[in-house]
């Protein structure tokens, strides 16, 4: 599903994979977070972390009843607290997709799929 926008020069149209990749580049700066995970894991629990380059892997946007839902799936860092890093995570995605697109994001469902150490690649 499409999010259009209307201007004055005519309909801007912004597909789900744009809006989950803003949503996880503004993601990916908040502490505490060390990376993305895909949202199809193997089934012995070993998360792949993904790159930049496609963030929107580990993210699902859908529309139910109007209302944008936003899944993510993270890797926390070790030692940080899981509840504050989930917290700043859906904060910052709702606030960017408010101030670049206009999007009222009603919820960003945390999906922990592991802990690593802060500075593991």
């Amino acid at each position: 599903m499409n999010l259009e926008v209307n201007s004055t020069l005519g309909p801007i149209y912004v597909t789900d994979s744009v809006i989950a990749n803003i949503a996880g580049v503004a993601a990916i700066d908040c502490y505490g977070l060390v990376g993305m995970a895909s949202r199809n894991q193997l089934k012995d629990g070993i998360t792949e972390l993904l790159g930049r380059e496609n963030l929107s892997r580990g993210i699902e946007v859908r529309q139910e009843n109007g209302e944008y839902i936003i899944d993510i799936y993270i890797i926390v860092g070790f030692g940080t607290k899981i509840s504050e890093v989930a917290h700043n995570v859906q904060a910052k995605i709702k606030y960017t997709l408010d101030q670049m697109l206009g999007v009222k994001v009603d919820q960003v469902n945390i999906f922990v799929q592991g802990v690593r150490l802060l500075n593991e690649e």
